[in-house]
């Protein structure tokens, strides 16, 4: 039976916080969360690690899109990390445990560790090792997910009681140009699930209909899926999973 808890299968969950960048939230900030937290949705983070070893909350690799700041987000400490604006708004790259200390359990967080191998591969371990840490006393639902197998395992060596996901997808060579051939037909059926004991997936909308996501609905898998951006994508997505991660519009 899935670990994961029942919130996340209940209340839709705002993909990378409830963001609107017109509104001055941009994704992944403190604004973004509050705004979730406001209309009582499940959140969706991304963490990224720090040149001194903290989880930041950030999707991309690279500040640019994101900040005014060029350059990765690797490359500076988490205090430097803070004092970068991000755009529209004038706040910094928060931590995760900034994060996690604002929600104090009032909705789910689910956390998706971004892949530091740069392949899928094996060279993983330090943000693994954050996020645990900051998890250790926090109270409330959470789960954690990656892409890559090798993080969930990791992960799950340092926190063995915390609900782990794959985050999945049909791995194009256009939504993956980086991503070795080999890596990408790997990954694209699911072959890590039961290795790993994971407790749920979430999967690309698009590729919902996929047998081995039917497989494992048969098998009582929590299904959650991303991003979904409009109430007729999340009517059909509906269909199969169990909730969805959505961005755009109020669900």
């Amino acid at each position: 039976m899935s670990r994961l808890p029942d919130i996340f299968l209940r209340r839709p969950i705002a993909h990378r916080a409830y963001h609107d960048r017109a509104m001055g939230r941009p994704e992944n900030s403190i604004g973004a969360v509050t705004a979730a937290l406001d209309a009582g949705y499940n959140i969706e983070i991304d963490v990224q690690l720090s040149s001194d070893g903290v989880a930041v909350v950030f999707h991309d690799y690279d500040l640019r899109r994101l900040t005014h700041h060029a350059g990765r987000v690797n490359a500076l400490s988490a205090r430097a990390l803070a004092d970068v604006r991000l755009r529209d708004c004038d706040e910094g790259v928060p931590t995760l445990r900034e994060v996690l200390d604002l929600v104090v359990g009032r909705v789910g967080v689910l956390i998706e560790i971004k892949d530091q191998d740069g392949g899928m591969g094996p060279d993983v371990g330090a943000l693994e090792t954050s996020v645990a840490e900051a998890l250790r006393s926090y109270v409330g639902p959470v789960a954690v997910m990656s892409f890559n197998p090798h993080s969930v395992a990791a992960f799950q060596c340092l926190a063995p009681d915390v609900p782990i996901g794959l985050t999945t997808s049909a791995y194009s060579s256009d939504g993956w140009p980086l991503l070795p051939a080999k890596t990408r037909e790997h990954l694209r059926f699911i072959p890590d699930f039961e290795k790993l004991g994971a407790d749920f997936i979430s999967h690309e909308a698009a590729d919902l209909d996929r047998s081995r996501v039917a497989e494992l609905k048969a098998k009582q898998v929590p299904i959650l899926c991303w991003t979904i951006r409009s109430p007729e994508a999340e009517k059909s997505a509906r269909s199969v999973a169990d909730n969805v991660t959505f961005e755009g519009y109020p669900a």
